[in-house]
């Protein structure tokens, strides 16, 4: 079953093919970091129409990549939401007027939902159930998840996603937008033990997240040596990053304890966090815990797993009318499962 998936819920146009929901045939992301960065993170307007100049070469681009004819695909799975309302608009109005033009089914799915299945598009999956720990510039939350489209929210954020206070610090210290990326690299250059930032657990046996704090303990250290060298620039960004993983770590593992569960990811964007990934696997190793996180190159947003999660709700049943709106389906339930 081949399914044309579409993602356009912030800063990448994203299209691809995928094969019963776990053979990626092509995938093509267009990219609007370079239109952004001056500004500091996404803005909205500009997000948009950078998606509509983009959104036809990026399918046909996918399409021909997979050395499929348009006629031979089987439905189109989209992003319904969350994301940015007039970016996911963009992408959400085309897969169902591509949809409604072949006669195909069009399948809404939540971007979330589409994280979580990442991990599926590679050679070694989990085995359900499995906790896995969702990190993006927008959200972070934990799940136990039982089945393709079954999941037990753990906890989340109460203010800022991981993400986000990576864009926020990176910020205050002049570094620009993406901040994940530039303060992974400087980290990297630093002394872990330098700085010491708080580790905001809240509580140790609770799994709700808080980075404000910590973001705002940045900012403090930075009226104290403000305009840093680079030898301090690099021990903030480790002190930072060391926080932040330390918390995620804990959190994630504590959680696969709490659950009996013997299957661990990590997925979204801070997914590619080398800190991040290095903590919780030598956690795991210790605990023997069997630790799943995608490719780099399906951490970020990307259609490939829009398409992963896309079958599965394909198959269900699911299917979007011509007058169903975008960001109907914006979240994951808060309550206990989701189904």
């Amino acid at each position: 079953m081949k399914i044309l998936a579409i993602e356009s819920s912030c800063d990448e146009t994203a299209a691809a093919v995928v094969e019963d929901g776990t053979r990626v045939l092509s995938s093509v992301v267009a990219s609007q970091v370079a239109v952004h960065h001056v500004y500091g993170g996404v803005v909205p307007e500009l997000a948009s129409r950078k998606h509509v100049e983009a959104i036809v070469p990026v399918v046909r681009e996918a399409v021909e990549s997979a050395g499929i004819h348009r006629s031979e695909l089987d439905a189109v799975a989209v992003t319904q939401g969350p994301g940015l309302v007039g970016a996911l608009l963009v992408g959400f109005s085309y897969a169902k007027a591509y949809a409604w033009g072949l006669g195909i089914p069009c399948v809404g799915v939540n971007h979330l939902e589409g994280h979580m299945s990442s991990i599926f598009l590679g050679d070694t999956p989990p085995e359900f159930p499995y906790v896995a720990l969702l990190v993006s510039g927008g959200h972070t939350s934990l799940y136990y998840v039982t089945g393709p489209t079954e999941y037990e929210l753990m906890g989340q954020t109460r203010d800022d996603a991981v993400g986000e206070a990576y864009d926020k610090v990176s910020k205050m210290l002049g570094l620009g937008y993406p901040g994940g990326v530039v303060i992974d690299g400087l980290a990297r250059k630093g002394d872990l033990k330098a700085i010491a930032f708080p580790r905001p657990y809240l509580d140790k046996k609770a799994f709700d997240f808080s980075f404000s704090g910590l973001k705002s303990a940045v900012g403090r250290h930075l009226k104290d040596y403000p305009d840093p060298d680079e030898v301090r620039l690099h021990n903030i960004a480790a002190g930072f990053q060391e926080s932040v993983a330390e918390v995620l770590c804990h959190k994630l593992i504590y959680a696969a304890k709490v659950k009996n569960c013997r299957h661990i990811a990590v997925v979204g964007g801070v997914a590619a966090n080398s800190r991040v990934r290095a903590m919780v696997g030598d956690a795991a190793a210790r605990r023997g815990l069997s630790f799943h996180t995608p490719e780099l190159k399906y951490c970020g947003d990307n259609a490939a797993m829009i398409g992963a999660i896309g079958y599965h709700r394909f198959v269900e049943g699911s299917a979007l009318g011509l007058n169903d709106d975008a960001y109907s389906r914006a979240r994951l339930p808060s309550n206990t499962k989701h189904k």
